[in-house]
């Protein structure tokens, strides 16, 4: 990779498009030095091979296929910048725009400095954000199917079957013969099709991401944290990546967009809604977190009551999840438990991960027991905990290897 102590000495901008992106550069001076130049994306290679050199600095907003341009564009340029689109104001609130002056502008900004980066995550960061937006995908799809389901029964005023899930497999005949018009009745059946599919997938994908999580150490750190399960504890990962990248707690509350909006002028100060300035998927994993949070935990219970007495309920569900955030933070940054935890309910919590996980994908060959005593270890408490308490049942764990206390 070439040096980055070297200053460039040309700034492409790039407007990307679905089959081709427009190129433009500027000298230090913001004066037009290249373009704009139109290159069809099954053309990106070779024009950076002919164009771009060493020297060039190049910068980008994120879109689709933008990973795709940052790898081929590496190897040639000084740098490669990918920059947030509502970063970008001066793109989008111009009188007059077309690709051309979207690229030139890109440039110049790029230039003067005024474009802060966002981060290229690695290429496995990349295919656990993809497998986990896909599974969102299948859960939306199912979703709609359901709700177009229900709509059937409110339509011909027909009571729901009296199960807790009237969408499994068994139940498939029970809709089949519903009173239904011919033409609604072969909708119905599509969206039985749906569910069964989405269904199947969401299987699949939680599978494989069960797998991945069992040989990620920093999942079980999370799962120990109130409201959050694997698949959440992967969508918290995939977001953020490392957790060095965040000096503060703050900073990540930031990144999800889970901060306020302040103003604080002359004699006027305000505060707002979230600024939703940052990752939806991190956001809507930490909200999920809370919902179960202030169900199941004393503690975040009792913060949300506190709250909720302040404030309405949805602005307090949010409070409570930024909170959970900042817990996430410590949790990964320190490696250290949950402050309002016992080293039994973290055991609970690790148990039951580890037959979430499936014990045949377990490391080492462990069992449930063995997992559960490995991180308790690694944590370094639980060495009084002997046993956990499972339903109408009673598990004995291994030995600690910690030497007990006192």
């Amino acid at each position: 990779m070439n040096p980055l102590n070297v200053a460039p000495q040309r700034f492409i901008g790039l407007d990307i498009h679905k089959n081709y992106l427009v190129a433009s550069g500027v000298n230090p001076n913001k004066e037009p030095v290249l373009g704009p130049v139109r290159v069809p994306n099954g053309r990106l290679e070779a024009w950076a091979e002919r164009e771009v050199c060493s020297s060039d600095a190049v910068v980008l907003e994120m879109t689709t296929n933008t990973w795709k341009v940052v790898d081929t564009l590496e190897p040639f340029a000084h740098s490669v910048t990918v920059v947030h689109p509502p970063h970008v104001h001066l793109i989008t609130r111009a009188q007059v725009m077309n690709d051309k002056k979207a690229a030139l502008i890109l440039a110049q900004l790029h230039a003067a400095g005024l474009l802060p980066p966002v981060w290229i995550p690695p290429q496995a960061v990349r295919d656990l954000r993809a497998l986990i937006a896909q599974r969102w995908k299948m859960v939306r799809l199912a979703t709609q199917a359901k709700n177009r389901l229900q709509s059937v029964l409110h339509k011909y005023h027909l009571q729901a079957p009296p199960k807790s899930d009237p969408y499994t497999p068994h139940m498939r005949a029970w809709w089949e013969v519903l009173p239904l018009e011919p033409l609604e009745r072969f909708r119905l059946h599509s969206d039985l099709d749906t569910v069964a599919f989405a269904q199947q997938q969401l299987d699949r994908l939680e599978q494989c991401l069960a797998r991945h999580a069992a040989r990620d150490e920093r999942v079980p750190l999370l799962v120990q944290i109130p409201g959050i399960g694997f698949i959440n504890a992967l969508t918290i990962l995939a977001a953020i990546g490392e957790i060095s990248r965040f000096p503060s707690a703050k900073h990540l509350v930031g990144y999800a967009g889970l901060g306020t909006k302040v103003h604080d002028s002359g004699q006027r100060q305000w505060r707002g809604r979230i600024t939703k300035m940052g990752r939806r998927d991190l956001r809507r994993a930490m909200v999920e977190a809370a919902q179960s949070a202030v169900r199941c935990h004393d503690h975040w219970q009792a913060q949300f009551q506190r709250l909720c007495r302040q404030t309405a309920r949805k602005k307090a569900k949010v409070a409570i999840a930024r909170k959970l955030l900042v817990t996430v933070w410590h949790t990964l940054t320190k490696d250290e438990i949950d402050r309002f935890a016992t080293p039994q309910q973290v055991a609970c919590a690790f148990f039951g991960l580890a037959y979430k996980l499936r014990v045949r994908n377990l490391p080492d060959g462990m069992s449930a027991l063995q997992f559960t005593r490995h991180h308790l270890d690694r944590l370094g408490i639980g060495q009084e905990v002997t046993h956990i308490p499972w339903g109408s049942k009673t598990f004995k764990l291994p030995p600690s290897r910690l030497p007990r206390a006192g």
